[in-house]
């Protein structure tokens, strides 16, 4: 069977003290390709540098067996995607771990990634609130290319996503920056967007028959019905495939964005030209997405969870690595 091949570097800052224990754990592993050791490289904070390329199957094991030793207290474990490797090591080393690249998850980097992702930053609230005016562009001229447009800039799927990983491991702090984000990158693109389309009444730009035209390319948006669960559903293990999977495309995470920003948009709408109906309805399908998004996203995290502790993989020895005492 044809077995996917990736590998990760791990860049470990480690005490002096624990060189060796640390060196042992690599050599230890059967998914260690290549393993560098550089004593006192490592300035601040002061200790040895230890670099290996792993087999991605062997990564997590590695690093929660480092973690255990402390080295992220009181040194560092950096983790690095190998596009390639030529050489005979790396061959020997993804044939050795057991299971396949494409499959194993990196929960460490999978939680650091959605964290940083979807914190409320300037760029996350410029991106969300773009593509709610682009989106509410395109609700006002029946475009389903804007819409297009709108869900290609949405970021809200990386909230959405540090939410679900939060919870599936027990990281209050993460789920709380991520609701955080949520709720305020919303309510600050949906009032700015409202605001805008004020203002394009105000000038005479259209008027309330946008609330009662006919849209035949984005009346989807308000007309929330069981497909729409469907849709969040998919949109929500798709995009945590996306996210946990080794190599894959990135616009797998971006294309989510279709379920949830038009309806924020069509809300801000709703709000300017005071149409109450437009607005339920428009709030009720935001809520089915995010809702079933969320649910199918902590599904497939919890599975894939279950899925990858049972799978036959190398739990590093802790006890042999361990100084006597």
């Amino acid at each position: 069977m044809h077995r996917v091949r990736v590998l990760l570097q791990l860049r470990v800052t480690v005490p002096a003290d624990r060189t060796a224990q640390v060196e042992d754990l690599f050599t230890g592993d059967p998914g260690t390709a290549h393993l560098s050791v550089l004593p006192g490289a490592s300035v601040a904070p002061a200790g040895d540098l230890v670099i290996a390329e792993v087999a991605r199957e062997s990564a997590d094991g590695l690093i929660h067996a480092l973690q255990q030793l402390g080295v992220d207290e009181d040194g560092g474990i950096v983790m690095v995607s190998v596009d390639a490797a030529v050489s005979t090591a790396a061959r020997r080393a993804e044939e050795r771990a057991p299971g396949d690249g494409a499959d194993a998850v990196v929960w460490e980097q999978v939680v650091r990634t959605t964290d940083a992702e979807s914190s409320l930053s300037a760029s996350y609230l410029a991106f969300l609130t773009i593509a709610t005016l682009l989106a509410a562009t395109a609700i006002i001229n029946d475009s389903a290319i804007l819409v297009i447009g709108a869900m290609v800039l949405g970021p809200e799927f990386a909230p959405l996503a540090a939410l679900a990983v939060a919870v599936v491991h027990g990281r209050p702090s993460i789920a709380r920056r991520a609701a955080v984000s949520l709720t305020a990158g919303f309510a600050l693109a949906i009032g700015v967007t409202a605001l805008a389309v004020l203002a394009g009444r105000t000038l005479g730009w259209f008027g309330r028959e946008v609330l009662t035209a006919e849209r035949a390319e984005t009346g989807f948006i308000t007309q929330p019905d069981r497909w729409s669960v469907v849709v969040a559903v998919l949109a929500g293990i798709a995009g945590v495939l996306s996210l946990t999977a080794a190599r894959s495309g990135a616009l797998v995470g971006v294309f989510i964005s279709v379920t949830t920003v038009p309806a924020a948009a069509d809300m801000a709408v709703a709000i300017a030209l005071g149409g109450g109906a437009e607005f339920s309805r428009a709030a009720t399908q935001l809520g089915i997405n995010v809702v079933g998004i969320l649910a199918a996203a902590l599904a497939t995290l919890a599975l894939q969870k279950a899925v990858w502790r049972r799978m036959p993989r190398v739990v590093p020895d802790l006890r042999r690595v361990q100084p006597a005492p």
